[in-house]
């Protein structure tokens, strides 16, 4: 039933494009979703050969650091921390065997005078595709530093690094929410974001996949649900 849900989604979505969808996640992207996933269940002796199958799959030592860091906003600094720990252990049994793994690129500065205030509710635009001059509503008026917060932190100090691109930082969240389980409304709000950046709804069956075999079934379920009902309110 749910795949029905899903192909039919895919063929109407694009019904109206000459463009070929894209069906598969890349090997690196579903290295992101498992690491992502187990670093936020805690599960680090699955996490190990997770981040190795990551770093052989093309990810730099740096392109995974910031994943690990990423999702400490969606899960905390105890489980993020535990994360960046195992990796280091991981790296070190690699050197021991001879393997040189790629550094890659750091962060680059970001010169933008503007407020992190301003500019995370720019990054947050960009990704929700709406505007943000709206007055605070929810959560955000009954605690509005938590606005704050998120605007400034979590939008303009992690999405404006560069070390990971938008589609890979949602693959992140996205993953987090999963793995964590109770965040079903800030899930629908990524999932759509996943959409607005282009990957597929094919691509996010794939996905569930993955969580499937790194967070477990009942997980899948629940991201099942809440995909199926994005996708029918985007058809």
């Amino acid at each position: 039933m749910v795949l029905t849900i899903l192909c039919c989604c895919v063929g109407s979505l694009y019904a109206q494009s000459n463009e070929k969808p894209v069906l598969t996640l890349t090997e690196n992207q579903q290295s992101i979703i498992s690491i992502a996933a187990l670093t936020a269940k805690g599960e680090l002796q699955a996490l190990k050969p997770a981040l190795n199958n990551g770093l052989d799959a093309g990810l730099t030592i740096n392109e995974i650091k910031e994943v690990l860091v990423h999702l400490y906003a969606y899960c905390g600094f105890p489980r993020s921390i535990r994360g960046l720990q195992t990796f280091m252990a991981v790296l070190d049994e690699r050197k021991a065997k001879g393997i040189n793994d790629k550094t890659g690129a750091e962060a680059s500065p970001v010169n933008d005078e503007t407020s992190k205030y301003e500019r995370g509710k720019k990054v947050l635009g960009e990704l929700t595709k709406m505007p943000q001059d709206r007055p605070l509503a929810g959560y955000n008026a009954f605690a509005p530093i938590i606005d704050t917060f998120l605007k400034e932190h979590l939008f303009a100090d992690l999405f404006e690094r560069d070390v990971l691109t938008y589609t890979e930082r949602e693959l992140v969240t996205i993953s987090v929410l999963s793995a964590i389980g109770g965040a079903e409304p800030m899930l629908r709000s990524h999932l759509s974001i996943c959409l607005n950046l282009g990957l597929t709804p094919a691509q996010l069956s794939g996905f569930m996949e993955v969580i499937k075999s790194n967070a477990g079934e009942s997980e899948a379920r629940s991201v099942q649900e809440v995909l199926n009902e994005v996708l029918k309110n985007r058809l």
